[in-house]
């Protein structure tokens, strides 16, 4: 998926031209307004992430494939922090709203930028019970062993890796050209 920047004007719908600007950390070139001088500041977008453990099944990890991926990828319960909630809120909301899920506990696991989707990624370790019913955004579910886990090298995989190792657990990981 690429991120495609505004070509016009959210105040006035002048299209949009590249402008270097002088700022407190050096010059830095943003599309603005000739118009009116709005200006598209492509600030990066916050994401939540959760390593869901599930503590009713033996501590096994969660992961999920999103009905929109292509392939089998599965992976952790991501989705966007809403205006007036904390992250922890968000999270707990995300979970519920994807997984039903109950969310007993959470714990910072970390931050991470994910510049390739423009994106920082702010990810939780979640202990969790309950049955599992997904939301239609979600197409199935695995649960494995924390020992067994796959990690992948980019975006959430930071974080599962992070949580591994939290758990004397040397991360395993993909090989991305066969999976």
């Amino acid at each position: 998926m690429s991120i495609q920047a505004p070509r016009f004007c959210a105040d006035c719908a002048t299209p949009l031209a590249a402008v270097t600007l002088a700022e407190d950390g050096g010059d830095k070139t943003r599309l603005r307004c000739p118009a009116c001088g709005w200006t598209h500041w492509n600030n990066p977008t916050p994401v939540l992430a959760a390593v869901i453990e599930c503590t009713d099944r033996e501590g096994q990890v969660l992961l999920a494939r999103n009905a929109a991926w292509p392939g089998r990828f599965f992976g952790l319960i991501t989705g966007f922090m809403e205006a007036g909630e904390t992250p922890e809120d968000g999270i707990r909301r995300e979970i519920a709203e994807e997984t039903s899920l109950q969310v007993d506990s959470l714990q910072l696991l970390g931050v991470w930028d994910f510049q390739r989707m423009n994106q920082v990624i702010i990810a939780y370790h979640a202990a969790a019970r309950g049955e599992i019913r997904l939301s239609p955004e979600l197409a199935e579910y695995k649960l494995i062993a924390p020992e067994q886990v796959l990690c992948w090298p980019q975006g959430t995989g930071q974080a599962l890796a992070t949580w591994l190792r939290s758990r004397g657990i040397e991360p395993q990981w993909m090989d991305l050209k066969r999976e």
